[in-house]
């Protein structure tokens, strides 16, 4: 690999991610046979096919296989740098790549609007997942940062609070139970919950609470959308856990009730996640440090008031 350009990891790169020299020549804007050139030099330097055409088709052959991972971790590098060098010269470009838990999505577009005035030519890319599929966006460092309510414990990160994040349970305006005060966990045995999908860490915290108090719950319906959930309590089929940053227009509108459940709600954190061992660029490290210093704000401006636990 000691003779191999940049050049021709750029332009190897392209083909691997269109599987076509046409579209890549295009991106590059270079000639079709520019880029075969290149991409032929390299192979001879590494000694391996790095594509294979079947018929009309191009794929990657094992070893471009190996040698993408590679190739996209030193053009993620390269990006970084000239960040670093950037900011060195006092501008204020470069890229986010920011995950989210779905849950945060509620709040995470004020904590990007507060951020950005002061960084007009940041580009962001905003990824809005469930807790298994940010993690391995996290895993493969597909992102920069996470925000979600509980640091993985299958990663090596760097976790840090920045605001509090309370979880109740709601339900229609109309059931039995929404007007009943100081109600006992142990009540809603029989009630019909709806609950979010496996990996959801909204889930795995309702479970967490029902199980350290030792009462069962009944899942009559298991979704992937807090939206969904939010419309089906909304039509009496069930109650539901909840964060309450999702339910602030519901609630506001009389659509949505907070049950008084005695205990309740339950008052996690929310969390600014990176690898442990990934040197953040100066925009990533820029927005990390903006959301310790003012995300509880933003987030309390945006949803609204922590709702107060009943002892």
């Amino acid at each position: 690999m000691r003779n191999v350009t940049l050049r021709q990891m750029r332009v190897f790169a392209a083909v691997a991610r269109h599987l076509s020299f046409t579209r890549a020549a295009r991106e590059l804007h270079l000639t079709q046979p520019a880029v075969s050139q290149q991409v032929k030099l390299l192979e001879q330097e590494i000694g391996l096919p790095l594509f294979e055409q079947i018929g009309r088709k191009v794929h990657l052959a094992p070893a471009g296989a190996e040698l993408l991972r590679y190739t996209d971790q030193a053009m993620e590098l390269l990006r970084e740098a000239g960040e670093s060098l950037s900011a060195m010269r006092g501008l204020k470009r470069g890229v986010l790549k920011l995950g989210a838990v779905s849950t945060a999505k509620y709040f995470a577009p004020s904590l990007l609007s507060a951020f950005t005035p002061a960084y007009p030519e940041v580009t962001i890319k905003f990824a809005v997942g469930n807790r298994e599929e940010i993690i391995k966006q996290l895993a493969a460092n597909d992102i920069d940062l996470v925000i979600m309510g509980r640091p993985p414990r299958e990663l090596e990160t760097l976790a840090e609070p920045f605001a509090k994040h309370p979880l109740v349970l709601i339900a229609s305006p109309t059931h039995p139970l929404s007007s009943k005060r100081r109600i006992q966990l142990k009540q809603l045995a029989t009630e019909h919950f709806l609950i979010r999908e496996e990996g959801s860490g909204t889930r795995a915290s309702m479970e967490r609470v029902f199980r350290d108090r030792g009462v069962p719950f009944r899942a009559s319906m298991e979704v992937s959308s807090n939206e969904t959930i939010k419309q089906a309590v909304m039509a009496d089929m069930g109650i539901s856990f909840i964060s309450s940053h999702t339910v602030g227009l519901e609630l506001a509108a009389g659509k949505l009730v907070i049950l008084d459940v005695v205990g309740l709600p339950i008052i996690r954190d929310w969390y600014v996640i990176h690898l442990r061992d990934k040197r953040l660029a100066p925009i990533p490290a820029a927005f990390r440090a903006f959301l310790l210093e003012h995300g509880a704000r933003i987030i309390q401006k945006a949803v609204g008031d922590l709702p107060r636990a009943r002892r």
